[in-house]
């Protein structure tokens, strides 16, 4: 359990702020996408949004409660959201629903991607600074290359082929209508999808590392 100093309180407030921001640029691009799609489910709870709040409604204890607990309890931040859709709008239409799918991580990528130009542009004009006895970088630094790991780990977690993350319906993009048709049936018709999720987690202890060594190293050498 992290000490409650001063320190660790300051990196407690950016890694929230940056886990509420990322949670919510996701939760409102499925809802986005699956409002142009013909699906207003979500859009109706207004989520299409970048007000929090209606996501915090939606899953209170996903994205306020298990977030802070997790990083007092265990230096790390943990959380969820959801964004409702209709089954049968699905159902008509699954290659739409995988586009909606899809928006979830392609928002955390797109905030990813936002966070290496920060760090680079900052970089480059002397705007970010690091301690020259610690290293430590300023609190500027410190929250762009927050929203670069989180993101990075959302967008890649979530893009998982195991229900309930976005990556299992995403995968219905490389399946024709009927295919698709038969593998919703398949996906939401059993009770697998805890036990999908948990080998998915298990998985992704061992396959994250790599990948965010690699995505580290292609996009901020030097950096971080």
């Amino acid at each position: 359990m992290p000490e409650l100093t001063p320190e660790n309180l300051v990196f407690a407030f950016i890694w929230y702020v940056a886990f509420l921001f990322s949670t919510t640029c996701h939760e409102a691009s499925h809802a986005l996408v699956a409002k142009l799609g013909g699906d207003d489910t979500a859009a109706k709870g207004g989520q299409v949004s970048l007000n929090p709040v209606p996501h915090v409604k939606r899953e209170p204890w996903g994205m306020v409660v298990i977030p802070l607990l997790s990083y007092f309890l265990m230096g790390g931040m943990i959380g969820w959201a959801s964004a409702p859709f209709d089954p049968l709008w699905e159902r008509r239409h699954p290659k739409r629903s995988a586009w909606m799918a899809l928006a979830g991580p392609t928002a955390n990528f797109t905030l990813m991607f936002l966070a290496v130009a920060g760090l680079h542009l900052g970089a480059a004009q002397g705007w970010l600074h690091s301690d020259p006895v610690t290293g430590r970088l300023d609190f500027a630094a410190t929250t762009l290359v927050i929203f670069f790991s989180l993101n990075l780990l959302l967008g890649t977690f979530n893009l998982l082929p195991v229900a309930p993350l976005d990556g299992s319906t995403v995968i219905m993009l490389f399946m024709g209508e009927k295919t698709s048709q038969r593998y919703l049936d398949w996906l939401r018709g059993n009770s697998l999808a805890m036990a999908g999720l948990l080998v998915g987690i298990l998985l992704f202890r061992y396959i994250y590392g790599p990948i965010n060594t690699f995505v580290s190293h292609l996009l901020l050498p030097g950096q971080i």
